[in-house]
């Protein structure tokens, strides 16, 4: 039997937004509920479609791959399947269901255990920049980095010196309190955050005067980066553990330094190779001979070949970025631009026109243009 599309299951256009997908799936939810409907078979059925058309067109990746595929070309995982009315996938749309029909408060309790089990630490993101010396050579550095901290006076409690933390007498520590409601529905059991704890299982009777009873402070941390040599613009580095502390004895989260190498006045690179522009003169490119040419690690002797052309690319090997993993490095390619003299004096322009006549040149208006010399008559 061929399934419906989905967006006429939840009565929405094809181009509608995630806001109008979202309210769609919460008005159909509410109105075919099981528990609403006594349990029928028809509002069972229709529940399913309308969980499993919000599960895919309320993914945007998803949603892409049904809109281009339809239901012929569906991944065969993360697209379908209802495993019973306790076995919700993107469970937090349906308390949202239950806290706007009933007034809130509809989990199962694994979501507020959260609140006192471990966690761990956020992780933080810091853009550096770096030098093209720096990135190919590599550098141990430091950064400032804001982050929160458990409290130096309280270490982390909340207390003030002296004050205990006691258990939380009303949900004996474990951060939750249950609470039933009955309404024209039938009898329901939530289960929300302990109020006089806010859900952490303690209780704090004097406040840490320097964290305000929070447990945690902003400092700025001084932090040790290594940039490794190689590393290119958008590198991403991770530091273990340098993220902000874990709470509840959860481990701390992980510091991500993004990379962006500064524009340098005369190298560009290109993978390992680091690319430049020098200038050489008409009588070098045509006669050979060595320039120096600048290198990240000073300057270097450059054979130019006779007859080079504008445009050539000449190698210095082992000039470039080293690789990252360790194979070798890259090499400088410099790109010749023979520059063409703007001002001559009398005698310079004499001897361009001999050069010229020996080269079998015709300098004045008689003589054959470019095309003609390239093509020939037709």
């Amino acid at each position: 039997m061929a399934k419906k599309d989905y967006y006429e299951v939840l009565g929405i256009s094809r181009n509608a937004s995630q806001e109008e997908i979202k309210k769609a799936y919460r008005k159909l939810a509410r109105q075919y509920h099981p528990d609403v409907n006594d349990g029928g078979t028809e509002a069972e059925k229709k529940f399913k479609e309308i969980k499993e058309a919000y599960d895919v067109l309320g993914d945007e990746r998803k949603r892409a791959h049904y809109d281009r595929f339809g239901h012929q070309e569906e991944a065969p995982r993360g697209f379908g399947g209802f495993g019973g009315f306790d076995d919700f996938r993107g469970f937090s749309d349906v308390e949202d269901i239950f806290d706007a029909f009933f007034g809130g408060g509809f989990s199962t309790g694994r979501r507020r255990r959260q609140s006192t089990s471990p966690r761990r630490g956020a992780d933080l993101r810091y853009e550096l920049e770096i030098t093209l010396e720096d990135a190919v050579n590599g550098k141990f550095t430091h950064v400032n980095l804001p982050r929160q901290e458990d409290c130096a006076d309280c270490h982390g409690t909340g207390a003030k010196g002296g004050s205990s933390v006691e258990t939380c007498n009303a949900c004996n520590g474990t951060g939750q309190q249950q609470v039933v409601r009955n309404t024209a529905f039938g009898r329901f059991v939530s289960v929300q955050p302990c109020g006089p704890c806010r859900g952490e299982g303690r209780v704090v009777r004097e406040h840490c005067p320097t964290c305000r009873g929070q447990g945690r402070v902003v400092r700025e941390s001084r932090i040790e980066v290594h940039i490794p040599a190689g590393v290119d613009d958008g590198a991403r580095l991770r530091v273990t553990g340098e993220g902000e502390p874990g709470r509840n004895g959860g481990p701390p989260g992980d510091l991500y330094i993004f990379i962006r190498v500064l524009p340098h006045d005369i190298f560009t690179r290109q993978g390992n190779h680091l690319v430049c522009e020098v200038p050489v003169s008409i009588p070098l490119a045509a006669l050979g001979g060595e320039i120096e040419v600048p290198t990240l690690d000073g300057k270097a002797r450059l054979r130019i070949p006779e007859g080079t052309q504008p445009g050539t690319v000449l190698r210095i090997k082992g000039k470039g970025a080293p690789n990252l993993r360790g194979f070798g490095r890259g090499d400088q390619l410099v790109r010749i631009n023979v520059e063409v003299p703007r001002k001559l004096n009398a005698r310079q322009k004499k001897l361009l026109r001999e050069l010229a006549s020996e080269l079998g040149e015709d300098l004045s208006a008689e003589g054959k243009n470019i095309f003609d010399r390239v093509f020939g008559s037709r």
